[in-house]
Protein backbone atom coordinates (compact mmCIF):
# COMPACT_ATOMS: atom_id res chain seq x y z
CA UNK A 1 0.00 0.00 0.00
CA UNK A 2 1.49 3.15 -0.69
CA UNK A 3 1.51 6.18 1.15
CA UNK A 4 -0.93 7.93 0.24
CA UNK A 5 -3.66 4.94 -0.35
CA UNK A 6 -2.63 4.94 3.38
CA UNK A 7 -3.19 8.29 4.30
CA UNK A 8 -6.79 7.59 3.43
CA UNK A 9 -6.94 4.68 6.02
CA UNK A 10 -5.34 6.39 8.69
CA UNK A 11 -7.45 9.43 7.95
CA UNK A 12 -10.84 6.65 8.17
CA UNK A 13 -9.47 5.07 11.60
CA UNK A 14 -8.61 8.78 13.00
CA UNK A 15 -11.95 10.22 12.22
CA UNK A 16 -13.59 7.03 13.83
CA UNK A 17 -11.16 6.99 16.92
CA UNK A 18 -11.40 10.96 17.81
CA UNK A 19 -14.45 12.27 16.00
CA UNK A 20 -12.28 15.14 14.72
CA UNK A 21 -12.24 16.72 11.80
CA UNK A 22 -9.63 15.23 9.27
CA UNK A 23 -9.94 15.61 -11.35
CA UNK A 24 -16.36 14.45 -18.60
CA UNK A 25 -18.16 16.98 -19.84
CA UNK A 26 -16.62 20.63 -20.04
CA UNK A 27 -18.60 23.58 -18.02
CA UNK A 28 -20.98 24.27 -19.92
CA UNK A 29 -21.31 28.21 -19.77
CA UNK A 30 -21.57 31.45 -21.88
CA UNK A 31 -18.02 32.53 -20.26
CA UNK A 32 -16.39 29.60 -22.13
CA UNK A 33 -15.58 30.45 -25.78
CA UNK A 34 -14.66 27.28 -28.54
CA UNK A 35 -14.32 28.38 -32.14
CA UNK A 36 -13.70 26.30 -35.20
CA UNK A 37 -11.68 23.23 -35.50
CA UNK A 38 -7.79 22.66 -36.08
CA UNK A 39 -7.47 19.03 -37.03
CA UNK A 40 -4.53 17.42 -35.24
CA UNK A 41 -1.80 15.15 -36.43
CA UNK A 42 -3.48 11.50 -35.74
CA UNK A 43 -6.80 13.13 -36.64
CA UNK A 44 -8.30 11.17 -39.83
CA UNK A 45 -10.36 13.06 -42.38
CA UNK A 46 -14.33 12.78 -41.93
CA UNK A 47 -16.03 12.81 -45.02
CA UNK A 48 -19.25 11.25 -46.00
CA UNK A 49 -18.16 8.39 -47.64
CA UNK A 50 -15.80 7.87 -44.08
CA UNK A 51 -17.39 4.58 -41.97
CA UNK A 52 -19.06 6.32 -38.89
CA UNK A 53 -16.61 4.83 -36.00
CA UNK A 54 -13.61 6.46 -38.30
CA UNK A 55 -15.55 9.99 -38.45
CA UNK A 56 -16.29 9.81 -34.81
CA UNK A 57 -12.54 9.69 -34.27
CA UNK A 58 -12.11 12.30 -35.96
CA UNK A 59 -13.89 14.62 -34.23
CA UNK A 60 -12.62 13.35 -31.28
CA UNK A 61 -9.25 14.32 -32.29
CA UNK A 62 -10.20 17.70 -32.82
CA UNK A 63 -8.20 20.39 -31.67
CA UNK A 64 -10.65 23.29 -31.06
CA UNK A 65 -9.50 27.00 -30.14
CA UNK A 66 -10.49 27.88 -26.71
CA UNK A 67 -10.47 31.83 -24.77
CA UNK A 68 -12.33 32.59 -21.59
CA UNK A 69 -14.37 35.67 -20.55
CA UNK A 70 -15.56 35.50 -16.54
CA UNK A 71 -19.16 36.94 -16.86
CA UNK A 72 -19.20 40.15 -14.61
CA UNK A 73 -22.56 38.70 -13.14
CA UNK A 74 -19.83 35.44 -12.09
CA UNK A 75 -17.15 38.27 -10.33
CA UNK A 76 -19.92 40.54 -8.87
CA UNK A 77 -21.42 37.06 -7.07
CA UNK A 78 -18.14 36.12 -6.31
CA UNK A 79 -17.49 39.48 -4.27
CA UNK A 80 -20.97 39.65 -2.75
CA UNK A 81 -19.72 36.30 -1.25
CA UNK A 82 -16.42 37.21 0.11
CA UNK A 83 -17.88 39.91 2.11
CA UNK A 84 -20.62 37.79 3.24
CA UNK A 85 -18.19 35.61 4.67
CA UNK A 86 -18.86 34.23 8.56
CA UNK A 87 -15.30 33.73 9.76
CA UNK A 88 -14.27 31.81 12.85
CA UNK A 89 -12.66 32.92 15.84
CA UNK A 90 -9.34 34.06 16.27
CA UNK A 91 -6.44 30.90 16.44
CA UNK A 92 -5.50 30.50 20.53
CA UNK A 93 -1.90 30.39 19.28
CA UNK A 94 0.56 32.91 17.68
CA UNK A 95 2.03 30.08 15.09
CA UNK A 96 0.57 28.50 12.15
CA UNK A 97 0.17 25.17 14.18
CA UNK A 98 -3.43 25.42 13.87
CA UNK A 99 -3.72 26.09 10.29
CA UNK A 100 -4.12 29.48 8.57
CA UNK A 101 -4.42 32.63 11.00
CA UNK A 102 -7.52 34.65 11.02
CA UNK A 103 -5.58 37.65 10.10
CA UNK A 104 -4.30 36.23 6.93
CA UNK A 105 -7.86 35.32 6.07
CA UNK A 106 -9.00 38.50 6.68
CA UNK A 107 -5.99 40.11 4.76
CA UNK A 108 -6.79 37.98 1.96
CA UNK A 109 -10.51 38.28 1.93
CA UNK A 110 -10.22 42.57 2.24
CA UNK A 111 -7.82 42.63 -0.87
CA UNK A 112 -10.02 40.08 -2.42
CA UNK A 113 -12.96 42.06 -2.52
CA UNK A 114 -11.84 45.50 -2.67
CA UNK A 115 -8.75 45.60 -4.79
CA UNK A 116 -7.88 42.35 -6.44
CA UNK A 117 -8.86 41.91 -10.67
CA UNK A 118 -9.85 39.17 -12.27
CA UNK A 119 -8.93 40.80 -15.75
CA UNK A 120 -5.73 41.25 -15.61
CA UNK A 121 -4.88 37.66 -15.22
CA UNK A 122 -7.37 36.42 -17.84
CA UNK A 123 -6.17 39.02 -20.65
CA UNK A 124 -2.75 37.26 -20.10
CA UNK A 125 -3.94 33.53 -20.33
CA UNK A 126 -6.09 34.72 -22.99
CA UNK A 127 -2.89 36.21 -24.82
CA UNK A 128 -1.61 32.63 -25.36
CA UNK A 129 -2.73 30.01 -27.59
CA UNK A 130 -5.35 27.86 -25.83
CA UNK A 131 -7.09 24.74 -27.21
CA UNK A 132 -9.29 21.85 -25.95
CA UNK A 133 -9.06 18.36 -27.31
CA UNK A 134 -10.83 15.37 -26.53
CA UNK A 135 -8.36 12.16 -25.72
CA UNK A 136 -9.66 9.12 -23.83
CA UNK A 137 -13.52 10.23 -23.51
CA UNK A 138 -12.63 13.44 -21.46
CA UNK A 139 -11.73 17.59 -22.73
CA UNK A 140 -8.43 18.09 -22.12
CA UNK A 141 -7.57 21.98 -21.97
CA UNK A 142 -4.27 22.95 -22.61
CA UNK A 143 -2.11 26.17 -23.93
CA UNK A 144 0.14 25.84 -26.47
CA UNK A 145 2.94 28.35 -27.98
CA UNK A 146 5.49 27.51 -30.39
CA UNK A 147 9.07 29.23 -30.46
CA UNK A 148 9.75 31.23 -33.59
CA UNK A 149 13.20 29.47 -33.76
CA UNK A 150 13.53 26.64 -35.41
CA UNK A 151 14.43 23.28 -33.80
CA UNK A 152 13.02 24.18 -30.51
CA UNK A 153 12.51 20.95 -28.10
CA UNK A 154 8.73 20.65 -27.51
CA UNK A 155 8.32 20.22 -23.69
CA UNK A 156 4.66 19.59 -22.17
CA UNK A 157 4.83 21.04 -18.17
CA UNK A 158 2.13 19.52 -15.61
CA UNK A 159 1.52 21.12 -12.66
CA UNK A 160 -0.06 20.02 -9.40
CA UNK A 161 -2.67 20.95 -6.81
CA UNK A 162 -3.30 23.07 -5.56
CA UNK A 163 -2.07 24.81 -8.42
CA UNK A 164 -3.34 24.88 -12.56
CA UNK A 165 -1.68 26.60 -15.59
CA UNK A 166 -1.52 29.92 -14.44
CA UNK A 167 1.75 28.36 -12.11
CA UNK A 168 3.52 28.10 -15.63
CA UNK A 169 2.46 31.28 -17.08
CA UNK A 170 5.45 33.11 -16.06
CA UNK A 171 8.19 30.25 -17.92
CA UNK A 172 6.08 30.45 -20.89
CA UNK A 173 7.87 33.43 -22.65
CA UNK A 174 11.55 33.07 -21.45
CA UNK A 175 11.57 29.40 -22.80
CA UNK A 176 9.85 30.29 -26.50
CA UNK A 177 11.47 33.29 -26.65
CA UNK A 178 14.91 32.88 -24.79
CA UNK A 179 16.92 35.70 -26.64
CA UNK A 180 14.75 37.97 -25.05
CA UNK A 181 15.32 36.63 -21.36
CA UNK A 182 18.69 35.91 -20.83
CA UNK A 183 19.23 32.56 -23.94
CA UNK A 184 20.67 31.85 -27.10
CA UNK A 185 18.44 30.75 -29.99
CA UNK A 186 19.56 26.97 -29.07
CA UNK A 187 17.59 27.28 -25.97
CA UNK A 188 14.22 27.49 -27.38
CA UNK A 189 11.34 25.14 -26.39
CA UNK A 190 7.87 25.05 -28.10
CA UNK A 191 5.77 24.78 -25.18
CA UNK A 192 2.30 22.61 -24.02
CA UNK A 193 0.93 23.39 -20.45
CA UNK A 194 -1.95 20.91 -20.11
CA UNK A 195 -5.19 21.42 -17.26
CA UNK A 196 -5.40 18.21 -15.76
CA UNK A 197 -8.28 16.22 -15.50
CA UNK A 198 -10.78 17.94 -13.46
CA UNK A 199 -8.62 21.15 -13.03
CA UNK A 200 -9.56 24.61 -14.66
CA UNK A 201 -11.19 24.16 -18.23
CA UNK A 202 -10.60 20.93 -18.15
CA UNK A 203 -13.27 18.32 -18.26
CA UNK A 204 -13.96 16.60 -14.75
CA UNK A 205 -14.40 12.89 -14.69
CA UNK A 206 -17.77 11.27 -14.51
CA UNK A 207 -16.24 8.15 -13.45
CA UNK A 208 -13.25 6.49 -11.16
CA UNK A 209 -10.30 5.58 -13.34
CA UNK A 210 -8.54 9.15 -14.16
CA UNK A 211 -5.60 8.65 -11.79
CA UNK A 212 -1.81 9.94 -12.91
CA UNK A 213 -1.13 6.94 -14.76
CA UNK A 214 -3.94 7.52 -17.07
CA UNK A 215 -3.00 11.10 -17.13
CA UNK A 216 0.16 10.40 -18.21
CA UNK A 217 -1.03 8.43 -21.17
CA UNK A 218 -3.07 11.17 -22.33
CA UNK A 219 -0.23 13.62 -22.27
CA UNK A 220 1.61 11.28 -24.85
CA UNK A 221 -1.28 11.23 -26.96
CA UNK A 222 -1.38 14.92 -26.74
CA UNK A 223 1.92 15.31 -27.85
CA UNK A 224 1.34 12.88 -30.81
CA UNK A 225 -1.75 14.68 -31.87
CA UNK A 226 0.42 17.81 -31.83
CA UNK A 227 2.72 16.77 -34.44
CA UNK A 228 5.39 16.08 -32.29
CA UNK A 229 7.55 12.84 -32.12
CA UNK A 230 10.29 13.73 -30.23
CA UNK A 231 10.11 15.69 -26.56
CA UNK A 232 10.64 16.19 -23.12
CA UNK A 233 8.16 16.14 -20.06
CA UNK A 234 8.45 18.73 -17.10
CA UNK A 235 6.77 18.05 -13.69
CA UNK A 236 6.14 19.20 -10.30
CA UNK A 237 4.07 18.16 -6.95
CA UNK A 238 1.29 15.90 -9.46
CA UNK A 239 3.14 16.87 -12.28
CA UNK A 240 6.34 14.99 -10.68
CA UNK A 241 4.10 11.97 -10.41
CA UNK A 242 2.75 12.12 -14.05
CA UNK A 243 6.65 12.49 -15.68
CA UNK A 244 8.29 10.01 -13.49
CA UNK A 245 5.24 7.90 -15.19
CA UNK A 246 5.30 8.61 -18.57
CA UNK A 247 9.06 7.92 -18.48
CA UNK A 248 7.93 4.33 -16.92
CA UNK A 249 5.47 4.13 -19.73
CA UNK A 250 8.20 4.48 -22.16
CA UNK A 251 6.06 5.88 -24.80
CA UNK A 252 8.12 6.68 -28.54
CA UNK A 253 9.21 9.99 -28.71
CA UNK A 254 9.59 10.74 -25.10
CA UNK A 255 13.49 11.39 -24.76
CA UNK A 256 13.80 12.79 -21.01
CA UNK A 257 12.16 14.17 -17.90
CA UNK A 258 12.96 17.28 -15.36
CA UNK A 259 11.38 17.02 -12.42
CA UNK A 260 11.51 19.61 -9.53
CA UNK A 261 10.18 17.43 -6.88
CA UNK A 262 12.03 13.98 -7.78
CA UNK A 263 10.63 10.65 -6.78
CA UNK A 264 13.72 9.09 -5.29
CA UNK A 265 12.95 7.54 -1.70
CA UNK A 266 13.85 4.15 -1.31
CA UNK A 267 10.60 2.36 -0.67
CA UNK A 268 11.86 0.99 2.67
CA UNK A 269 12.69 4.61 3.86
CA UNK A 270 9.16 5.69 2.35
CA UNK A 271 7.64 3.43 4.64
CA UNK A 272 9.14 4.19 7.50
CA UNK A 273 9.12 7.78 7.42
CA UNK A 274 4.85 7.53 7.13
CA UNK A 275 4.86 5.24 9.78
CA UNK A 276 6.93 8.23 11.72
CA UNK A 277 9.69 5.58 12.92
CA UNK A 278 12.92 6.95 14.13
CA UNK A 279 15.51 7.80 11.12
CA UNK A 280 17.08 4.53 9.91
CA UNK A 281 21.21 3.36 10.64
CA UNK A 282 23.10 4.24 8.07
CA UNK A 283 21.84 7.10 6.66
CA UNK A 284 24.63 10.09 5.88
CA UNK A 285 23.70 13.62 7.60
CA UNK A 286 21.85 14.65 3.95
CA UNK A 287 20.35 11.53 3.56
CA UNK A 288 19.07 12.18 7.14
CA UNK A 289 17.94 15.70 6.66
CA UNK A 290 16.06 13.95 3.58
CA UNK A 291 14.57 11.65 5.89
CA UNK A 292 12.84 13.97 8.46
CA UNK A 293 11.98 16.52 5.98
CA UNK A 294 9.15 13.43 4.69
CA UNK A 295 8.84 11.88 7.78
CA UNK A 296 7.38 15.91 8.93
CA UNK A 297 5.31 16.27 5.43
CA UNK A 298 3.87 12.73 6.28
CA UNK A 299 2.98 14.49 9.42
CA UNK A 300 1.48 17.81 7.52
CA UNK A 301 -0.31 17.02 4.49
CA UNK A 302 -3.83 17.28 6.37
CA UNK A 303 -5.57 18.12 3.14
CA UNK A 304 -4.03 15.07 1.58
CA UNK A 305 -6.10 13.18 4.66
CA UNK A 306 -9.27 14.86 3.47
CA UNK A 307 -9.08 14.51 -0.51
CA UNK A 308 -7.59 10.98 -0.30
CA UNK A 309 -10.66 9.76 1.61
CA UNK A 310 -13.73 11.44 1.31
CA UNK A 311 -13.19 14.19 -1.32
CA UNK A 312 -17.19 14.81 -2.22
CA UNK A 313 -17.84 15.71 1.82
CA UNK A 314 -15.72 19.01 0.53
CA UNK A 315 -18.45 20.65 -0.35
CA UNK A 316 -17.80 24.03 1.07
CA UNK A 317 -15.31 24.58 -1.38
CA UNK A 318 -18.23 24.99 -4.15
CA UNK A 319 -19.75 26.83 -1.63
CA UNK A 320 -17.38 29.33 0.25
CA UNK A 321 -14.83 31.06 -1.88
CA UNK A 322 -13.23 32.44 1.49
CA UNK A 323 -12.98 28.70 2.65
CA UNK A 324 -11.62 27.54 -0.59
CA UNK A 325 -9.51 30.07 -0.39
CA UNK A 326 -8.21 29.04 3.16
CA UNK A 327 -8.14 25.19 2.33
CA UNK A 328 -5.72 26.10 -0.89
CA UNK A 329 -3.03 27.96 0.61
CA UNK A 330 -2.63 25.75 3.82
CA UNK A 331 -0.74 23.32 1.57
CA UNK A 332 2.50 22.87 3.63
CA UNK A 333 3.81 24.57 6.38
CA UNK A 334 6.42 26.33 4.43
CA UNK A 335 4.42 27.46 1.58
CA UNK A 336 1.93 28.62 4.52
CA UNK A 337 4.51 31.31 5.47
CA UNK A 338 5.34 32.10 1.92
CA UNK A 339 1.80 33.34 0.79
CA UNK A 340 1.13 34.25 4.63
CA UNK A 341 4.25 36.87 4.13
CA UNK A 342 2.65 37.98 0.33
CA UNK A 343 -0.82 39.10 2.58
CA UNK A 344 1.32 41.06 5.17
CA UNK A 345 2.85 43.16 2.62
CA UNK A 346 6.07 40.93 2.33
CA UNK A 347 6.25 39.06 -1.23
CA UNK A 348 8.93 36.70 -1.48
CA UNK A 349 8.99 34.83 -5.13
CA UNK A 350 4.92 34.92 -4.55
CA UNK A 351 2.56 38.44 -4.57
CA UNK A 352 -1.08 38.79 -3.19
CA UNK A 353 -2.63 38.70 -7.34
CA UNK A 354 -0.40 35.17 -7.60
CA UNK A 355 -2.38 33.55 -4.90
CA UNK A 356 -5.86 34.82 -6.31
CA UNK A 357 -5.05 34.40 -9.46
CA UNK A 358 -4.82 30.34 -9.22
CA UNK A 359 -7.97 30.50 -6.06
CA UNK A 360 -10.06 32.44 -8.60
CA UNK A 361 -9.99 30.29 -11.71
CA UNK A 362 -10.80 27.00 -9.31
CA UNK A 363 -13.73 29.13 -7.97
CA UNK A 364 -14.92 30.29 -11.84
CA UNK A 365 -14.91 26.64 -13.07
CA UNK A 366 -16.31 25.00 -9.61
CA UNK A 367 -13.40 23.12 -9.49
CA UNK A 368 -12.21 22.50 -5.47
CA UNK A 369 -13.82 19.29 -5.64
CA UNK A 370 -13.14 17.68 -8.65
CA UNK A 371 -9.87 18.39 -8.45
CA UNK A 372 -9.26 16.65 -4.96
CA UNK A 373 -10.40 13.34 -6.19
CA UNK A 374 -7.09 12.96 -7.80
CA UNK A 375 -5.99 12.30 -4.69
CA UNK A 376 -8.46 9.17 -4.00
CA UNK A 377 -7.61 8.13 -7.76
CA UNK A 378 -4.15 7.95 -6.73
CA UNK A 379 -2.05 4.35 -6.20
CA UNK A 380 1.61 5.47 -6.01
CA UNK A 381 3.57 7.05 -3.80
CA UNK A 382 4.51 10.80 -4.39
CA UNK A 383 8.00 10.65 -3.13
CA UNK A 384 9.28 6.54 -3.66
CA UNK A 385 11.45 5.30 -6.37
CA UNK A 386 9.43 4.28 -9.60
CA UNK A 387 11.97 2.66 -11.75
CA UNK A 388 12.34 5.45 -14.28
CA UNK A 389 15.26 4.85 -16.58
CA UNK A 390 15.03 7.60 -19.12
CA UNK A 391 17.14 10.42 -18.64
CA UNK A 392 16.18 12.69 -16.10
CA UNK A 393 17.31 16.01 -14.57
CA UNK A 394 16.19 17.13 -10.95
CA UNK A 395 16.23 20.29 -9.93
CA UNK A 396 16.03 20.96 -5.75
CA UNK A 397 14.63 24.02 -4.46
CA UNK A 398 15.56 24.53 -0.77
CA UNK A 399 12.14 24.92 0.78
CA UNK A 400 10.63 22.06 -1.13
CA UNK A 401 8.89 19.50 1.00
CA UNK A 402 11.50 16.96 0.93
CA UNK A 403 15.16 18.32 0.12
CA UNK A 404 16.11 15.55 -1.89
CA UNK A 405 20.21 14.17 -1.36
CA UNK A 406 22.33 13.32 -4.58
CA UNK A 407 22.68 10.13 -3.40
CA UNK A 408 19.20 8.74 -3.57
CA UNK A 409 18.61 10.83 -7.22
CA UNK A 410 21.70 8.52 -8.86
CA UNK A 411 19.68 5.30 -7.48
CA UNK A 412 16.65 6.31 -8.58
CA UNK A 413 17.71 7.67 -11.98
CA UNK A 414 20.34 5.87 -13.38
CA UNK A 415 20.39 7.79 -16.83
CA UNK A 416 20.38 11.03 -14.08
CA UNK A 417 21.71 13.87 -16.70
CA UNK A 418 21.81 17.04 -14.64
CA UNK A 419 21.32 17.51 -10.75
CA UNK A 420 21.32 20.92 -9.28
CA UNK A 421 20.43 22.08 -5.80
CA UNK A 422 19.55 25.55 -5.94
CA UNK A 423 19.55 28.55 -3.42
CA UNK A 424 16.20 29.63 -3.28
CA UNK A 425 12.10 28.53 -4.23
CA UNK A 426 10.22 26.22 -2.72
CA UNK A 427 7.16 23.69 -4.17
CA UNK A 428 5.56 26.07 -6.09
CA UNK A 429 9.60 26.63 -8.47
CA UNK A 430 7.75 27.82 -11.54
CA UNK A 431 5.72 30.04 -9.91
CA UNK A 432 8.08 31.40 -7.37
CA UNK A 433 11.02 31.46 -8.55
CA UNK A 434 10.75 31.73 -12.57
CA UNK A 435 14.49 32.76 -13.81
CA UNK A 436 15.83 30.16 -12.07
CA UNK A 437 13.48 27.57 -13.20
CA UNK A 438 14.01 28.42 -16.94
CA UNK A 439 17.50 28.42 -16.33
CA UNK A 440 16.78 24.55 -15.00
CA UNK A 441 15.23 23.24 -17.78
CA UNK A 442 17.65 24.67 -20.13
CA UNK A 443 20.89 23.65 -18.76
CA UNK A 444 18.84 19.97 -17.71
CA UNK A 445 17.66 19.50 -21.36
CA UNK A 446 20.74 21.10 -22.89
CA UNK A 447 22.57 17.38 -23.64
CA UNK A 448 19.00 15.99 -25.31
CA UNK A 449 18.86 18.46 -27.60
Amino acid sequence: MNPFERLGGLVRATLSATASALGVALITSPCYAVAGDVTGGESLAATSSTPARQRATATNAAIRPFSYHAPQSELDELRRRILAARLPEKEPVTDHSQGVPLATVQKLAKYWANEYDWRKIEAKLNSYPQFITEIDGLDIHFVHVKSKHPNALPVIVTHGWPGSIIEQLKIVDPLVNPTAYGGTAADAFDVVIPSMPGYGFSGKPTATGWGPERIARAYDVLMKRLGYQRYVAQGGDWGAVIVDLMATQKPAGLIGIHTNMPGVVPPDIDAAAFAGKPAPDGLSAEEKRAYEDLAFTYQNVYYAFYMGSRPQSLTALADSPVGLATFMIDHDPRSLKLIARAFDGEPNGLTRDDVLDNVTLFWLTNTGVSAARLYRENKFSYFSVKNVTLPVAASVFPDEIVSVPRSWAERAYPKLIHFNKLDKGGHFAAWEQPELFVKELRAGFKSLR
